[in-house]
């Protein structure tokens, strides 16, 4: 999760497409030259041009939706589930996920 919020954040910074993006994109994509292919499909080339920043863009609008999935399914079954508990006591009261537990999260939702 933290890496793709790191590599959205990376793709927003080149979208300007300054010196300072392109250099940027320079620097990290030769730091993934280790990958054979991996260069040509994110650059879609060998060298950092309008075909690459295309894909930044592309990629730098889908990845917080990719995230956005994540989290959902997350709490989605760790209300279905549960929490473990490291004391390993189990209580008999369970609290319904709908209104109670939905409310909040919302709530939460709603403060970030």
């Amino acid at each position: 999760m933290l890496l793709i919020f790191i590599v959205t954040a990376f793709m927003g910074y080149v979208l300007p497409w300054g010196q300072m993006s392109f250099w940027g994109a320079t620097v990290i994509t030769n730091c993934l030259y280790f990958i054979p292919g991996l260069i040509n499909w994110v650059c879609g080339g060998f060298i950092i041009a309008d075909p690459t920043l295309k894909r930044f863009f592309v990629l730098h609008c889908i990845f917080p939706f990719i995230a956005l999935a994540i989290v959902l399914i997350h709490i989605f079954f760790a209300h279905i589930h549960g929490s473990t508990n490291p004391l390993g006591y189990d209580a008999p009261l369970k609290i319904p996920f709908y209104p109670n537990l939905l409310t909040a999260d919302m709530q939460g939702l709603h403060y970030v």
